[in-house]
Order: C-alpha cells, then sequence, then structure tokens
C-alpha cells in the first residue's frame, strides 16, 4: 500500500473520530440543556439522527452559544458537590475542635483542667 493512501486512511479515520466527537458533544448538550422540554429535546435529537450533517450544523448555529454556558454550569455544579462530599466525609478538622472547645471552655462547661485534657487528646 503506497505511503499517500495511508496517509488519506489515517486522514478519514480522525475525521471520523472527530464527527463522533460532535455528535455526542451535540447529543450530550441536547440532554443536558434545562431551557429545553421533552418535545424540543426528541425534535432536536430526532433531527441529528435523521440527518446528521444538517441537523448538527442548525443546533450550532441555533443553540451554539449556551454550549459552553451549559458545560461550565455543570463543571461548577459537580465540583460543589464533590466539595460537599469531601467535607462531609473528612468531617471537622483539629483547628475546629480546637475552636468548639475553647467555645465551651468560655461559657463555662468545661474547666480548665478538662479543656487542657482534651486539648493534648486531640493534639496528640
Amino acid at each position: 500500500m503506497p505511503l499517500l493512501h495511508m496517509l488519506w486512511l489515517m486522514f478519514l479515520f480522525f475525521l471520523m473520530l472527530a464527527w463522533i466527537w460532535v455528535i455526542i458533544g451535540v447529543i450530550s448538550d441536547i440532554f443536558r440543556s434545562k431551557d429545553l422540554g421533552g418535545w424540543g429535546k426528541g425534535f432536536w435529537a430526532l433531527f441529528i439522527i435523521i440527518i446528521p450533517w444538517l441537523g448538527v450544523l442548525c443546533y450550532l448555529i441555533v443553540r451554539g452559544s449556551g454550549m459552553q454556558e451549559r458545560s461550565l454550569h455543570m463543571l461548577v455544579e459537580s465540583e460543589k458537590i464533590q466539595r460537599a462530599y469531601i467535607k462531609e466525609a473528612a468531617g471537622s478538622s483539629v483547628a475546629d475542635e480546637l475552636a468548639k472547645l475553647a467555645d465551651l471552655r468560655d461559657k463555662g462547661v468545661v474547666t480548665e483542667e478538662e479543656f487542657k485534657a482534651h486539648k493534648a487528646k486531640l493534639l496528640a
């Protein structure tokens, strides 16, 4: 097989992968979009499945400006959820416990000796 044929096949393979990437991106944006109802999502998905090139081109022209905003919003929301989970799973830090303990000591709930004993346990 000549070298140019191999280069041409590699180029076509790249185009096919890029096209699949675009289709997945557009369809995921359709179903991620909260401003479209069920009928709108169904219409766009059917349009892209029946007439792929025209459907993707029309979708990018009509709704392409919001794709980045929706992706960014999804990333921000998932990061918030991840941070909340990490914070909840990690519990409170030693500094938080010491602050609570100092507050209890200041209110008179815990004596100075108990405060020192609990502080030693936390710092050990």
